[in-house]
C-alpha cells in the first residue's frame, strides 16, 4: 500500500528557512495533485499549500503566501515545501495528502470539512522559537 513519506522537519529560530519532501512509500499512485498541510495539537488539520501535478496551478494559504514555496519533480513523484521567514505561529506537524484521480489542487486548497484524502503522511514536525 502506497504511503507518504514526509521528511525535512526540525527546530529553527524565526526568520530561518527550512525545505520539506514528500515522496511516496510501497509504490506509485495516480493523483491529480499534491497538498501540505499542518496540524496544532488540540486544533483541526489546515490546508497550508497544494499543487498540481504538471506543476502549473499553485495554491497557498493566506497565512504562508510570499513566505512559503510548493514545487514538484513529477518524475520522482517529490513534492517540496520551501518555507522562508519561518515565524513561531508556523509551528505545527506538517502532512503531505494526495486524493484519487479527480481533486484538482483547487479542490486541495478547499476541502470539506471532515474530508479524508486517499493518501496521507505520517507528519514531521517543524518547530519556530521566537
Amino acid at each position: 500500500q502506497v504511503q507518504l513519506v514526509e521528511s525535512g522537519g526540525g527546530l529553527v529560530q524565526a526568520g530561518d528557512s527550512l525545505r520539506l519532501s514528500c515522496a511516496p512509500s510501497g509504490g506509485t499512485f495516480n493523483t491529480y495533485a499534491m497538498g501540505w498541510f499542518r496540524q496544532v495539537s488540540g486544533k483541526e488539520r489546515e490546508f497550508v499549500a497544494a499543487i498540481s501535478w504538471g506543476g502549473t496551478l499553485t495554491y497557498y494559504s493566506d497565512s504562508v503566501k510570499g513566505r512559503f514555496t510548493i514545487s514538484i519533480d513529477s518524475d520522482k513523484n517529490t513534492v517540496y515545501l520551501q518555507m522562508d521567514s519561518l515565524k513561531p505561529e508556523d509551528t505545527a506537524v506538517y502532512y503531505c495528502g494526495a486524493d484519487r484521480p479527480g481533486t484538482t489542487a483547487q479542490g486541495l486548497s478547499s476541502l470539506p470539512e471532515a474530508y479524508e484524502l486517499d493518501y496521507w503522511g505520517q507528519g514531521t514536525q517543524v518547530t519556530v522559537s521566537s
